[in-house]
């Protein structure tokens, strides 16, 4: 059985996962927080980079 892991946190990802979208690719985490935390990161870097990909 292959272990997957939450994309901010390296925690291993249980039943309960949230799917987030970043840069056009979907990524899975293991709560609400990270959820948020990636979002935040992906605005930010967006907003340094004058909103260019």
């Amino acid at each position: 059985m292959k272990k997957t892991t939450c994309a901010a946190c390296d925690c291993e990802l249980g039943a309960e996962t949230i799917t987030v979208k970043l840069g056009g690719k979907t990524v899975e985490v293991c709560c609400q927080e990270c959820a948020e935390a990636l979002n935040e990161a992906e605005a930010a870097t967006l907003a340094a980079s004058g909103g260019k990909e």
